[in-house]
């Protein structure tokens, strides 16, 4: 919760578009709906991610109340950097409040301009946005203006249209409103689980000449280091790969034990809702577990039947 978090000062912490150009491509874990959160942040930097978004949040709700607040945006001061808050908005002023909000917390918001949900762009939020490239200009340049601290990123997260120069035009408008980098989810609108482009990528990529993050479909270490041969991007960003491979970063094939204890302790110690904590320790075990132990743990219903069955199966 923000009351709760000691303020970093802003004088401490790293300007976050230099880690695009240190010569190593970026590891970053994706926005997660539900996911993405302060645990399970603690747990992938420990292997090897070296920036972290949060799950996406609809900032006039944010701005509005202090519960939306209190729910949506966990951090600490220890160790949750770099950090990017991930923002669903439509109106430069609002999210520029929310900005504000969380300037003191984080280094940098992110606009969501690729969620192809229908709520989302029913709303006019997430992926509907690629077609009102003024209007991301308007609200890269709000943010700009108003946040007076020049090492806060205003970065966006995009897909791709059929006709890929509309995408181009779109990330270079937002280039010239001050963009700090974008990651390109390499699929369009209606696209879910067809192949990823990962030649539109390249081609947005020499493009730009700020920094480029590729998206989608990454399982694998090895796949991270494919993609960024076959994209020239500066950063790869994973979402499902890290729900199932925490450790995929530093290189593991699939969740070692030491990873699952390691969540198990983080999400005790950070009171993760039991929900939440089973559901990435299905995720963690899917590689791992026989069908049959899938039955079993799977449908365990409580936090100490959880820990009874990794001790008793696993040693953990």
């Amino acid at each position: 919760m923000i009351g709760d978090i000691v303020e970093t000062k802003q004088c401490q912490r790293k300007d976050t578009v230099d880690m695009f150009h240190s010569g190593q491509v970026v590891k970053i874990c994706a926005p997660m709906v539900r996911y993405s959160k302060l645990a399970f942040r603690t747990l992938v930097r420990k292997y090897g991610c070296d920036l972290c978004y949060t799950p996406m949040i609809v900032a006039a709700d944010f701005v509005r109340s202090a519960k939306a607040r209190d729910s949506e945006f966990t951090t600490n001061k220890v160790g949750d950097h770099p950090l990017i808050v991930q923002f669903a908005a439509k109106e430069a002023q609002v999210l520029c409040d929310a900005a504000c909000i969380v300037c003191p917390f984080a280094d940098g918001i992110d606009l969501n301009c690729g969620c192809p949900q229908r709520w989302a762009m029913a709303e006019g939020y997430g992926a509907c946005l690629i077609n009102k490239p003024e209007l991301i200009q308007d609200m890269v340049r709000h943010v700009r203006n108003q946040i007076d601290n020049p090492r806060f990123s205003v970065s966006i997260k995009i897909r791709i249209h059929e006709d890929l120069k509309r995408t181009v035009d779109l990330c270079q408008k937002a280039e010239a409103a001050g963009v700090s980098w974008i990651t390109v989810h390499g699929r369009s609108v209606e696209e879910r689980h067809q192949p990823v482009h990962y030649d539109a990528i390249k081609i947005i990529k020499q493009s730009m000449s700020i920094p480029i993050v590729a998206n989608g479909d990454i399982k694998t270490l090895k796949d991270a280091e494919n993609v960024h041969h076959l994209t020239g991007a500066d950063g790869i960003m994973v979402a499902r790969g890290l729900l199932a491979n925490p450790a995929m970063f530093a290189g593991y094939k699939e969740t070692p034990l030491k990873c699952i204890q390691d969540w198990v302790d983080i999400a005790l110690e950070h009171g993760t809702p039991f929900t939440c904590f089973h559901h990435h320790l299905m995720y963690m075990m899917e590689r791992v577990t026989s069908k049959q132990e899938k039955k079993v743990f799977n449908v365990l219903s409580s936090t100490s039947a959880v820990l009874d069955y990794l001790n008793n199966y696993y040693g953990v």
